[in-house]
């Protein structure tokens, strides 16, 4: 069974930064693209930061230029390194994975992991 586990969440004061692993774990060929996406109290899920397999990332504007997303292939672990962190970043952190769990898969599956809370303090 594929899963996505992530950590590096917590409590840290504005300006300060924060850093985001998720695992993919399990019986799988191989990750297409991931990404990081964020959820506040009332507010819809956002795309934070995705990265393709190549290595190509995008960014939603609020977070470019303090935010970066990267990944280690060999660990099958994406990362989000967050800088300059303000109290509106406050929000569950999820990670999702497209993941082609057999050889000739044509639409890799949607996976997601469990979240991990970000709170900034003002």
């Amino acid at each position: 069974q594929v899963q996505l586990v992530e950590s590096g969440g917590g409590l840290v004061q504005a300006g300060g930064s924060l850093r985001l692993s998720c695992a993919a774990s399990g019986p799988f060929f191989s990750i297409h693209d991931m990404g990081w996406h964020r959820q506040a109290p009332g507010k819809q899920r956002e795309l934070v930061a995705a990265i393709t397999r190549g290595g190509n990332t995008n960014y939603a504007d609020s977070v470019k230029g303090r935010f970066t997303i990267s990944r280690d292939s060999a660990k099958n672990t994406v990362y989000l390194q967050m800088n300059s962190l303000k109290p509106e970043d406050t929000a569950v952190y999820f990670c999702n994975a497209l993941i082609n769990v057999r050889l000739q898969q044509v639409t890799p599956t949607d996976y997601w992991g469990q979240g991990t809370q970000v709170t900034v303090s003002s």
